[in-house]
């Protein structure tokens, strides 16, 4: 069902309030299937098909992951202060977690961050809850609270010069700093404005985001219908050795 909220204070904010807005940033055109300048990863071994435990995850990042979490999307960022990623939809079953396709992706320029910070150019390591989406076309079919309207117009070119025309197009809130339960556009930032926000993931544009994370539009809309607010979803996101610890 698609949820139109009050937008009034929301457009005031547009986007160059969120963490991906800007003249100079992050959020995709009309992508192909695979995001520009990341090489495909390869598929999963058979063998791994349903671990019992999330590859790549340590300890201390399982243990960030909520017990009610049936659905876990890791976003594996190829180094520190890189912009490259890989993005996995993991499903919780009885015989373990079934790893989905792995889709290329990009994440803030400068990589990542223990301590996101507005302006910062990484994006947030951490675990977040995956409640609201919302886009500038229609609702392509999302379980999630779809938000659907002009506020996710998304002007201007990336930090290679690629349009950011239709980065918006569709988005799903990533809860960094943000207030779960309201449209992606909503301004509200419960640590402080300094911290950013507006971390999202929406369609790639060929280049590296301001904190967001990009990925193809056909597979922002798979992760759209495929999200259910009834399996508790949640992201897991940072660099290799960050997920590891």
């Amino acid at each position: 069902m698609i949820m139109h909220r009050p937008r009034a204070a929301l457009l005031a904010a547009s986007l160059l309030l969120t963490g991906c807005g800007g003249a100079a940033s992050a959020g995709p055109a009309h992508p192909t299937a695979s995001v520009r300048g990341a090489p495909a990863p390869p598929a999963p071994a058979a063998a791994e098909a349903a671990p019992r435990d999330i590859p790549g995850l340590g300890a201390r990042t399982r243990a960030a992951v909520p017990a009610n979490a049936r659905q876990v999307v890791v976003v594996s960022g190829r180094g520190r202060n890189s912009p490259l990623a890989t993005v996995v939809l993991y499903r919780r079953t009885g015989s373990g977690w079934q790893p989905g396709a792995p889709w290329p992706a990009h994440n803030a320029l400068r990589g990542w961050s223990d301590r996101h910070m507005g302006g910062d150019l990484r994006s947030p390591v951490g675990v977040y809850g995956l409640t609201d989406a919302g886009g500038l076309l229609a609702d392509p079919g999302s379980k999630l609270p779809y938000d659907h309207g002009p506020g996710f117009h998304s002007p201007g070119t990336g930090f290679e010069g690629e349009p950011l025309d239709g980065s918006f197009d569709y988005v799903v809130a990533i809860d960094y700093n943000r207030k779960p339960g309201t449209s992606p556009l909503d301004w509200t930032r419960p640590l402080g404005a300094d911290r950013g926000g507006g971390i999202w993931f929406h369609v790639d544009h060929g280049g590296p985001t301001h904190g967001c994370v990009s990925i193809a539009e056909e597979h922002m809309k798979e992760l759209l219908r495929t999200l259910d607010p009834a399996l508790h979803p949640v992201v897991v996101m940072g660099d290799h050795a960050s997920l590891a610890r």
